[in-house]
C-alpha cells in the first residue's frame, strides 16, 4: 500500500481549521458534492477563500468534481466531492486477550481488518510486537491507494490522552506509566494517538453527527463509558473520565481488581460469568441510571462482547432501571440502544482519532 513505509501523508492542505471545515462539509455531502458557493455560504468564508482551499485540497487528490449544479442564472456552478480513498488511517484496538486491526479510507469506511490473540499481560516488549505484526499484516493485505495518515489505538484506561501514556490499567498494574503512543510510533514509524476504547467508541458517535449527549457503556473484559456532552468526547482534565466500572455500589461487596470493594465492574463480571444476565443487566442499569441523573444525557448505547453476545436482556434490562428511576423523578426516561457499529465500534472509533482533526472533530 503507498504510504505504508513512509511517516505519514503530509497533508499541507489541512493545516487550518477553515480547511477541516470545508472537508468536513464535503465528507457529509457524499457523492452529491458541494459546490463552492454553497461553501461559502454554510462556512461564512469570502469565495476567494473557499477557492484557494479547494484548490490546494485538489491537488492533494482530495477532492474531485461531481458535476454541476442547476444554473440560477449565468455559469452552473461545480459540485465537488471528497476522494475518500486519497488517504487512509489504521484503528487498533488493544484488548485485554484480543488484538485487532481495521484500515479505513477518509470517509470512515472500512477497507479492511484482522484479528489475533493478545496478552495484555506479556511483557511489554512481547505485546507491541504482536500488536506491530497485524498493523503490518493488515497493510500487506489491503489493496488501497492513497497514503497513510497515521495509526489510532484505542486502550483499556485509564489513561493520559495527552501524553499518550498508560495508567494503572485494572488488574494489569506493570503498564503504569508506559509510553505506549510513543512506543508504538517508533516501531511502526507512523503518527499514533492512543485513547481508552470507550472514548474511541464515543468519537464515532460525534463523527456521525448521531449525540449531543450520549453515554457509551462497554461491558467486555472489563466496565468503562464514553462520553459524549455538548457534541463532544468528554475526557475531563486529566483525560480520565469514564471510569465508569469503578464506581462503589457495595460497600461490603467483593474485591475489584483496582483495590476497592464493591465497584460495579467486578460485580457485573461476576454476575456474567455465573451466566446470570438479567442481574448483570440489573447492575448495569443501576450505574447507568446513576449516570443519566449526574449528567441528564440524552441517550444510553450498550456495547463490548458481552452485550453483544445476546443484546436484548441488556437492552431491556438498563432501560426498566432508568425508566423506574424517571418515573419516580418525573421526567421522560432516555433511549437505550445498542451501539450502531457493534464490535467494529470500538477498533473504528480508533481510526477515527486520526480522521477527527481532519473535520475539525473530537
Amino acid at each position: 500500500m503507498s504510504g505504508a513505509a513512509g511517516p505519514g501523508a503530509n497533508l499541507t492542505a489541512l493545516r487550518s481549521h477553515n480547511a477541516a471545515l470545508v472537508l468536513r462539509l464535503l465528507r457529509d455531502a457524499g457523492e452529491d458534492g458541494v459546490s463552492r458557493p454553497e461553501l461559502a455560504g454554510r462556512t461564512g468564508l469570502t469565495p476567494q477563500a473557499v477557492s484557494k482551499i479547494t484548490a490546494r485540497l485538489r491537488a492533494e487528490g482530495l477532492l474531485a468534481e461531481a458535476g454541476q449544479r442547476a444554473s440560477t442564472g449565468g455559469k452552473p456552478p461545480t459540485a465537488l466531492r471528497l476522494v475518500p480513498d486519497a488517504r487512509h488511517a489504521i484503528g487498533l484496538q488493544l484488548d485485554r486477550d484480543e488484538v485487532t486491526a481495521v484500515l479505513v479510507d477518509l470517509a470512515g469506511t472500512s477497507v479492511a481488518a484482522r484479528s489475533a490473540p493478545f496478552d495484555f499481560g506479556a511483557p511489554a516488549e512481547e505485546a507491541l510486537a504482536a500488536a506491530t505484526a497485524e498493523v503490518r499484516a493488515l497493510l500487506a493485505d489491503a489493496a488501497a491507494g492513497g497514503g497513510l495518515l497515521g495509526v489510532g489505538v484505542a486502550a483499556p484506561g485509564p489513561l493520559d490522552h495527552g501524553s499518550g501514556v498508560l495508567h494503572r490499567v485494572t488488574g494489569f498494574p506493570q503498564w503504569d506509566g508506559f509510553p505506549l503512543r510513543d512506543a508504538l510510533a517508533d516501531l511502526l514509524a507512523l503518527p499514533v494517538v492512543l485513547d481508552k476504547d470507550t472514548n474511541a467508541a464515543a468519537l464515532g458517535l460525534v463523527t456521525a453527527g448521531t449525540a449531543e449527549s450520549a453515554a457509551y457503556l462497554h461491558l467486555g473484559t472489563g466496565l468503562g463509558a464514553g462520553l459524549v456532552l455538548g457534541g463532544d468526547v468528554y475526557r475531563g482534565a486529566r483525560t480520565d473520565a469514564g471510569e465508569f466500572g469503578h464506581q462503589v455500589i457495595q460497600l461490603d461487596g467483593p474485591p475489584c481488581d483496582c483495590g476497592n470493594n464493591g465497584c460495579l465492574e467486578a460485580l457485573c463480571l461476576a454476575a456474567v460469568a455465573r451466566g446470570d444476565r438479567t442481574d448483570a443487566a440489573r447492575l448495569l442499569g443501576i450505574g447507568a441510571t446513576n449516570l443519566v441523573r449526574l449528567l441528564d444525557i440524552d441517550r444510553v448505547l450498550l456495547g463490548g462482547r458481552m452485550v453483544l453476545a445476546d443484546p436484548e436482556p441488556y437492552v431491556r434490562g438498563v432501560a426498566t432501571m432508568i425508566a423506574e428511576d424517571s418515573a419516580r423523578a418525573s421526567r421522560p426516561p432516555v433511549s437505550v440502544d445498542v451501539v450502531e457499529r457493534g464490535e467494529r465500534a470500538v477498533v473504528e472509533g480508533a481510526a477515527r482519532l486520526v480522521l477527527a482533526p481532519l473535520f475539525a472533530l473530537g
